[in-house]
């Protein structure tokens, strides 16, 4: 019988590695928000905390969208999203903060079970995207409305007519089944392509370059150094991915919780930069509000969080300088 190559052969072992850890974790989660949101659990938080929108300056059907997306996803919110929009009125300012809040806090039952399985506290982290989520959100909204800024009509009428969501929350089982099984395909795809990538990056010396290019960043978020690349993967496309590699490289590099968590919060509040960023420039949010505000909160907060005391560990300035 014919063996593949010792490199392939390594690639292949670890990538499936990889994704049965990812997969013993996102189906049984999945299952569980599906049987949730068809016995409209979720429709039903989200008529619970729609009142408390008010205080956000948002309107009530806003906390539909957003619990959906906590729950479900990103796609979940854009249907729920798509059902509402006629109904809805909202200015720029008080969607992009929508928007904010959704790419803060979203897919909240799978992301933060992965979280959980790379060494950070699973309620501890959703209560830090949760709480980051609300008070960015508000303070957007409230800002907007105070100041005028963002105050034009937000052009939400044509969702009703686009098929941004086709296929989210359709289908009943059937869906979900060919849904997950998509979804489960296209992570084991990612994560072979990414295994590669880092691998190329790592011998052209490029992983070395980007961690000196990011040591100012480093310093002030207190950020280990060793994390930096497989934190960018997650930061750059997603939680799922980026949590899978720091399973890994935490058992391989022995990760301190500190940079466990530190790791995993960053990507926790900031993740999928490019493609989830995209999707809701393209629905007509403001950059400066889903990007550029997103990531300076999550700096500052990575920043603060780094220099708590945690069990007995010196803070980063008490910490022995690296070579």
């Amino acid at each position: 019988m014919p063996r593949f190559p010792p490199y392939p052969a390594k690639l292949l072992r670890r990538s499936l590695r990889l994704f049965l850890t990812l997969a013993r974790i996102m189906v049984p989660v999945l299952a569980i928000v599906e049987i949730g949101q068809q016995l409209g659990a979720v429709e039903a938080l989200g008529r619970v905390i729609a009142p408390a929108m008010a205080w956000l300056s948002l309107p009530p059907e806003a906390g539909l969208v957003w619990v959906t997306g906590a729950c479900v996803g990103v796609y979940g919110a854009i249907a729920a999203l798509v059902g509402l929009a006629p109904g809805m009125d909202l200015t720029t300012g008080q969607f992009s903060a929508l928007c904010a809040m959704i790419l803060f806090a979203h897919s909240l039952p799978l992301e933060q079970a992965i979280v959980r399985r790379a060494g950070a506290g699973f309620w501890s982290t959703a209560a830090l995207r949760a709480g980051t989520a609300l008070a960015y959100g508000g303070a957007v909204a409230w800002a907007s409305r105070l100041t005028g800024v963002l105050d034009d009509p937000a052009p939400l009428r044509w969702l009703h007519d686009t098929g941004l969501a086709a296929g989210a929350g359709q289908g009943g089982w059937a869906g979900w089944l060919h849904a997950t099984a998509l979804s489960l395909a296209l992570t084991y795809a990612v994560i072979l392509c990414l295994l590669v990538l880092l691998d190329l990056l790592d011998r052209l010396g490029v992983t070395r370059w980007i961690t000196a290019a990011l040591s100012p960043l480093l310093r002030v978020s207190g950020l280990d150094p060793r994390a930096t690349p497989v934190t960018m993967v997650g930061v750059l496309l997603g939680l799922s991915y980026g949590g899978a590699l720091i399973i890994e490289e935490a058992e391989r590099q022995q990760f301190a919780p500190r940079t466990r968590f530190l790791a995993l919060s960053w990507l926790s509040l900031s993740h999928s930069l490019i493609e989830d960023t995209v999707l809701f420039l393209a629905l007509g949010a403001d950059i400066w509000v889903i990007l550029v505000g997103r990531v300076l909160v999550t700096l500052a907060l990575v920043a603060l969080l780094a220099r708590l005391p945690w069990r007995g560990e010196p803070a980063p300035a008490e910490l022995p300088a690296r070579a």
